[in-house]
């Protein structure tokens, strides 16, 4: 019994030092995470690509519903799909045996018409000698004309309507119009078919692409569209293709915008270069379209860029804290190209050089005391002395600027890329 109290004290003895530990580990812990952030950085030389992102759809450059003609039923479907098609290539034909009686009874009618076209030829000769020697009447020889004539004409309509059969019976065979492969077969063998010139515009056989051609067609929005131009190549990424990057090029971009998802733009066809096999109609496409560039340039983090204004002349001036032994000193700096992380330092800044990623601490000491004597002296001062302290306060900026925060950093990055 003695045995298992000792336990119990133990384990209570054990709860309460942990749950007293407890908010101590947690603050040393936030401690050790905010001490784990780099404050300083190194000025090096990069290369920097600033790119606006933009999503399209994968699809074949060709693609073909394939439709019959005429009406029938599916005799013969070699392909299915997934199935890889040469130019020329069988894709269905339709049932012919109707159409073939329809050809054998047309033939016949053509030798009738011959035959009948013969009788009447040797018929309207044997007048013409007879009208000439006066044996017959005027009358017999213009009635045995016009009989040849109109054998001739019936010959004639009978070699039309074969053709017409022939020209149908060539359409119950449909082949591939290019190397392509099948996308859909939503019929089977046996299936009756409608006609492409029917009231429903036809049954659909089968969807053919040429998936050696592939395009992205993209919606970009009109705030970018003015940075595309034709034959611009652009990197494309393929979300279903891990690590996969091509190179595409912008064939078309519509004269024309247009509204999709409550968004208006322009709708951009880009033809994708040297298309991996593994790339497939359907799949989302990420485009980077190219906006500025700088190679081999001096860079810092856009962390170590700071902004101010001065109020009086509204002229923005960029600057960073450069170290110095122990401390920093503060240097104005012109800037460039800059991307989401990176910042182009055209002036003012070496290779090499270390600069800090935020305001270091006596800046902060100093602003914090300038605001204070700021907002803590007398209800309000008047007269001269209060433009006398103003005028010193204007003086002395410079030498004790409020630190910028990250909000104030933006209108450097949005101006830098601008």
């Amino acid at each position: 019994m003695t045995k298992w109290i000792v336990i119990l004290l133990l384990a209570v003895a054990g709860g309460f030092w942990g749950y007293r530990s407890i908010p101590a580990l947690r603050a040393k812990t936030e401690a050790s995470g905010v001490d784990a952030r780099p404050k300083e950085a190194v000025v090096e030389q990069r290369d920097i690509r600033f790119s606006v992102p933009a999503a399209g759809e994968i699809g074949p450059a060709e693609q073909v519903s394939v439709k019959p003609e005429i009406n029938g039923k599916i005799e013969e479907l070699p392909v299915d799909i997934g199935d890889s098609v040469k130019k020329g290539q069988l894709l269905f034909k339709l049932d012919d045996k109707e159409l073939q009686n329809e050809r054998a009874s047309a033939e016949t009618e053509v030798q009738r018409a011959n035959l009948q076209l013969q009788q009447s030829e040797r018929n309207y000769k044997r007048a013409q000698e007879l009208f000439e020697e006066s044996l017959i009447a005027k009358e017999l020889y213009e009635n045995s004309k016009t009989e040849f004539e109109l054998a001739k004409n019936a010959l004639e309509r009978a070699k039309r309507e074969l053709a017409i059969i022939e020209e149908r019976l060539t359409k119950t065979t449909v082949k591939a119009p290019f190397d392509c492969t099948i996308l859909t077969r939503p019929v089977s063998i046996g299936q009756a078919v409608s006609g492409s010139g029917g009231f429903n515009s036809g049954t659909e056989v089968l969807t053919i692409a040429d998936l050696n051609n592939l395009v992205i067609n993209a919606h970009i929005n009109q705030a970018d569209i003015t940075r595309l131009q034709q034959d611009q190549e652009v990197d494309v990424q393929v979300e279903a293709v891990a690590g996969l990057s091509v190179v595409g090029k912008v064939e078309r971009i519509a004269p024309q915008a247009t509204i999709r998802n409550n968004i208006k733009g322009f709708a951009v066809r880009i033809f994708l270069k040297d298309a991996d096999k593994r790339i497939r109609p359907g799949m989302t496409a990420n485009i980077k379209i190219p906006v500025a560039m700088a190679d081999n340039v001096i860079a810092v983090p856009l962390a170590a860029v700071f902004t101010e204004r001065d109020p009086e002349t509204y002229k923005t001036e960029r600057y960073v804290y450069v170290k110095k032994g122990e401390a920093f000193e503060r240097r104005p700096v012109q800037i460039g190209v800059s991307d989401f992380f990176y910042a182009e330092v055209q002036s003012g800044l070496s290779p090499g050089e270390t600069v800090a990623l935020e305001p270091p601490k006596e800046e902060i000491e100093r602003a914090a005391a300038l605001a204070k004597q700021t907002q803590g002296g007398p209800g309000g001062l008047s007269g001269g002395n209060g433009a006398a302290r103003t005028s010193e306060q204007r003086g002395n900026k410079n030498k004790n600027p409020k630190p910028a925060t990250s909000g104030e950093k933006t209108p450097a990055r949005s101006n830098s890329r601008t």
